[in-house]
């Protein structure tokens, strides 16, 4: 694991794990003939799902908010190379895709067999998915994190957007290490409850070696401030979620909230040519509840 290296951090220091959280979602929820799942038109989750789908011979069926826009952007030609079929859902319902009426109203067009995935893939199998993640990294480091510090760590740290991963990695800590995420859509207050769901969904219980940050979204989901923009252009990462976590993470330091002498590992997300691998049989787990 490389460090990130800042003045603001102090004696924090902080380890950059490169991961990818969307086959981690996906691997357990693999083991279905058809998948149908939301994004919007750039999702990363679309496309992850569509070459999963391609790789392992799965039908995938892609519903994407708003209308359609021809040519496809390079992210939906993808999942449609991947042999994903596109449709397409007007805002107001897709705000709505987690009621009976409009999962009833995609049973009824595409099959009371098909299963359904939230937006970004967080349900209970994608949970156990990121659970593995703790015990990678303790292999990774094997008592010594970068060749000159024990390495063990304090605090592993994650983007939030929609709660799946944050939820896992709490599960699979080791006693004594605490997990924080950090949300990336304004008004994210939903998330505490959400992670905690998504705990008792996989497991019946919850953790309490969590917490989120709710004050680094910079204006909402893919919004940026002059501060962001400038952090980045130092420090050159994907803006939308990975900018975001760092800058949390720095300003946590530079505040005080992170002692000095912390150790942190920040869980550097979104390489979607990861391929999916898939894991076992359906889960049987209920996909389809509001994310």
């Amino acid at each position: 694991m490389e460090e990130l290296l800042d003045s603001g951090l102090g004696q924090v220091r902080v380890f950059l794990r490169h991961d990818d959280n969307k086959p981690r979602k996906l691997r357990y929820n693999l083991g279905h003939a058809r998948l149908l799942t939301f994004g919007g038109a750039y999702s990363n989750h679309i496309r992850a799902v569509a070459e999963a789908g391609a790789r392992h011979g799965i039908e995938t069926i892609g519903v994407i908010r708003g209308e359609e826009h021809l040519p496809l952007n390079p992210s939906l030609a993808r999942a449609a190379a991947c042999g994903m079929t596109l449709t397409y859902l007007d805002r107001a319902s897709y705000r709505r895709k987690h009621t009976e009426e409009v999962l009833a109203g995609l049973r009824a067009r595409w099959g009371e067999d098909v299963v359904i995935l939230p937006e970004g893939g967080s349900n209970a199998a994608a949970v156990r998915g990121c659970a593995e993640l703790p015990g990678e990294i303790d292999g990774d480091i094997d008592g010594d994190i970068d060749g000159d510090i024990n390495g063990d760590y304090d605090v592993i740290c994650c983007p939030v957007g929609t709660g799946g991963t944050l939820a896992g990695i709490s599960a699979g800590l080791a006693a004594g290490r605490r997990a924080l995420g950090f949300a990336v859509l304004k008004g994210g207050g939903f998330l505490r409850e959400e992670v905690a769901r998504l705990q008792r969904e996989a497991y019946g219980r919850t953790w309490p070696n969590w917490s989120i940050e709710l004050g680094y979204h910079f204006g909402g989901y893919a919004r940026s401030t002059p501060a962001l923009d400038a952090f980045v252009e130092r420090h050159p990462v994907e803006r939308i979620y990975v900018a975001k976590m760092l800058y949390g993470i720095v300003d946590l330091a530079r505040r005080g909230v992170l002692a000095p002498g912390t150790r942190v590992v920040a869980v550097v997300t979104g390489q979607p040519s990861t391929p999916v691998d898939a894991c076992g049989a359906p889960t049987g787990f209920d996909s389809g509840e509001p994310r």
